[in-house]
């Protein structure tokens, strides 16, 4: 990550996540739980084994705080909350309001954004974990046997221990496939893209996942213009392809030029600018912009760890867990992007928390049997829970859906966001909930009512039970709940339920 040396933001980052004077501990010959990676996962087992009594070692070769804090969640959601209000300035005119052109000081964006960035760090800050009882080290930790493991310190000394119990919460980092020219003429990842401190006028960003959309639009929308090369035929392909198509209408909308279906194959430079060369459909096309941002996914951390030496399995993929989150080595677990499918701050806290009743409590927690949502933060937002409709396999049953744009709810129309809808997936024998999807404003927050419904195993018919105040957004569950119901009626009672619907929009 690249920090700015004379920002007192990122100074201030830096003395509480990687002080340059930190004292590091003598280590103990024997600790209960050692923690590799100081990121999400890690922080989270670290604080809670510590609170429970257990003697912890965390050690961090990087920045603690992880991808979340530094350059992941934190700062990008810090520039898609500018994005999204530049967006409603952009179009104020449709709310009968008379607005100057919005004018983008993109400095001092970036630097509002380092500021909170900086401000909320003390909550992963390396004192804050000394005082919770964690002796954190700060420097490279490997493992040297199947319970031995050593710190390599920046001086060069070593902290040597051995251990009960283990956690590898070492993350992931940005992926990168070897392309022809690419080192030579250089590329972003986000990694660096948040230490920008003008605008490039021009951009083009390889990848259509998460991270791609969200910096695509927000940086459109801040001037510079986009065009995203992806290998798929729409952007965000893991999502219901009805909601990903929402967030590419807005994203062309916003000026972000596509080019999908396309293969990055090599790269240079002429006359000044960076070009790319891709290929689709067996021929060869060429973009060129003043920056190159590369966002295809993440590689998880698993070199330089001793793991074979801990009778660890790993391979590129990351180290390889059983269900209860145990490695090979029924000692050590893993969690977190190193280690799972779901590559999520709030996947990372919830494996973290399982790894600590399996290791410490003799618990049963399997990762199979987590609910899990996610939520990408584009305007508007797509966010997901459970199975999708195609998923019949996964269900082992036959799967139906129903499905409501936010154009028929009258929040949405009054406050003029009628872009999207939300979807519920659900047993078409038991008209059991097993997943829904929403992608409009405010996305995320609105799922938050199905994620209870889908774990607590509801009928998609109870959500017509569940009373909303009158007008929100979040009462479109409630009337895909009458729309379950009324499906199950005779013609003339279903005309009736229509009818009070309709009454209660």
């Amino acid at each position: 990550m690249v920090l700015l040396a004379n920002d007192p933001a990122d100074q201030e980052l830096q003395s509480q996540v990687a002080p340059p004077d930190w004292d590091n501990p003598l280590a103990q010959s024997l600790y209960d739980f050692l923690v590799l990676g100081g990121g999400t996962a890690g922080l989270v087992a670290a604080a809670i084994a510590a609170g429970l009594g257990a003697k912890v070692a965390l050690v961090e070769r990087s920045l603690l705080g992880g991808d979340c804090l530094n350059y992941g969640c934190v700062p990008s959601k810090g520039l898609l909350s500018v994005s999204k209000r530049l967006g409603v300035l952009q179009h104020a005119d449709r709310y009968g309001i008379s607005a100057a052109a919005a004018e983008v000081d993109f400095s001092a964006v970036m630097a509002r954004m380092r500021s909170l960035r900086a401000g909320i760090s003390h909550h992963d800050g390396a004192a804050r974990f000394r005082d919770l009882g964690v002796d954190v080290f700060l420097g490279e930790g490997r493992f040297m046997g199947e319970r031995l493991a050593e710190v390599v310190l920046a001086d060069g000394s070593l902290r040597s221990f051995a251990f009960k119990r283990a956690l590898i919460a070492t993350g992931a980092r940005p992926l990168v496939f070897p392309t022809p020219g690419l080192d030579e003429v250089g590329y972003l990842t986000n990694h660096d893209l948040f230490a920008l401190t003008t605008l490039p006028p021009s951009m083009v960003i390889v990848g259509a996942g998460p991270i791609g959309v969200e910096m695509a639009q927000a940086f459109a929308r801040f001037g510079c213009k986009i065009t995203m090369v992806a290998m798929y035929k729409h952007v965000l392909p893991r999502e219901d392809p009805e909601a990903a198509e929402v967030v590419q209408e807005a994203l062309l909308a916003d000026g972000v030029w596509l080019e999908l279906g396309a293969k990055m194959k090599s790269v240079h430079r002429a006359e000044g600018k960076k070009v790319l060369v891709f290929e689709r459909d067996g021929k060869d096309g060429e973009v060129s912009a003043d920056e190159l941002l590369i966002a295809i996914g993440r590689r998880p951390n698993v070199e330089g760890l001793g793991l074979d030496k801990a009778g660890v399995i790993f391979s590129n993929r990351g180290v390889q867990v059983d269900d209860y989150l145990r490695t090979a080595n029924p000692r050590i677990f893993a969690a977190g992007d190193v280690a799972g499918s779901f590559q999520f701050t709030h996947a990372a806290d919830a494996m973290a928390r399982m790894v600590i009743r399996n290791a410490f409590f003799f618990g049963r927690a399997k990762i199979s049997n987590l609910t899990m949502p996610w939520s990408t933060y584009t305007d508007p937002e797509i966010a997901h829970v459970g199975l999708y409709q195609h998923q019949e396999k996964e269900a082992g049953c036959s799967l139906a859906s129903l499905r409501m744009d936010f154009s028929a709810v009258d929040r949405n129309i009054l406050e003029g966001e009628t872009q999207g809808f939300a979807k519920v997936v659900f047993e078409q024998k038991t008209g059991r909930l097993r997943g829904a999807t929403v992608v409009g404003a405010h996305g995320g927050e609105l799922l938050g009512e199905m994620l209870v419904a889908v774990s607590k195993k509801m009928k998609v018919t109870e959500l017509s039970t569940i009373i909303h105040p009158y007008p929100t957004s979040v009462s479109i569950w409630g009337r895909l709940g009458d729309q379950a119901s009324s499906a199950r009626l005779t013609p003339g009672v279903a005309g009736l339920l229509k009818r009070i619907i309709t009454w209660r929009r």
